[in-house]
């Protein structure tokens, strides 16, 4: 009994000490104030969202710099393609060029009255006729890898210009993830 009696008087005195100390809380909050209580919930809800988003975007933000370091990757291998071919295209330019003079020079020979073995000057004619055919051969398989190599080099610079597009992208995704990430102002 003496103990039933020592839990109420306990029980007792700790309900009137909460009962004055919310008389003394609500007696401090003036009239037309929020209440404390509903604005510290609504700032901890705030601080726990900003540590969530803190919490993910470090994983967000590797993902998006890994993508962009591959992207850089693959657009300088596609640049460093490219001006491998143009060098090719203008090494093949120049030996259609010389090729092409070549084949001129022994036109005009022919032209210009050749005068053959008889006269005791130069090759024979029909030699000279075979020189030609050869050399025209190998201008007309060199005009056509001249095509194709432009071809190439032409399709190369799409694929450089898409390959700066995509990482053109990565980069804005990095710089809105920045944004994204800047504290906020009070």
């Amino acid at each position: 009994m003496r103990r039933t009696a020592a839990v109420v008087a306990v029980s007792g005195v700790l309900l009137a000490g909460w009962t004055v100390l919310r008389a003394q809380t609500a007696a401090s909050v003036a009239p037309g104030q929020p209440e404390i209580m509903p604005a510290l919930l609504e700032e901890v809800r705030g601080l726990r969202a900003a540590l969530e988003q803190m919490g993910s975007a470090g994983p967000r933000v590797q993902l998006a710099l890994g993508r962009l370091q591959l992207q850089e990757q693959r657009l300088n291998a596609a640049i460093k393609r490219l001006d491998e071919t143009h060098s090719r295209v203008a090494e093949v330019q120049r030996q259609h060029a010389d090729l092409q003079q070549q084949v001129d020079s022994l036109e005009r020979s022919l032209k210009e009255g050749f005068r053959g073995p008889a006269t005791g000057e130069g090759p024979p004619r029909e030699e000279i006729e075979q020189v030609l055919l050869v050399r025209r051969r190998e201008l007309s398989r060199i005009a056509t890898e001249v095509q194709r190599l432009m071809t190439e080099e032409s399709s190369l610079a799409n694929e450089v210009t898409s390959e700066q597009g995509r990482w053109t992208e990565f980069n804005h995704r990095l710089e809105d993830l920045e944004r994204a990430l800047r504290p906020l102002k009070y």
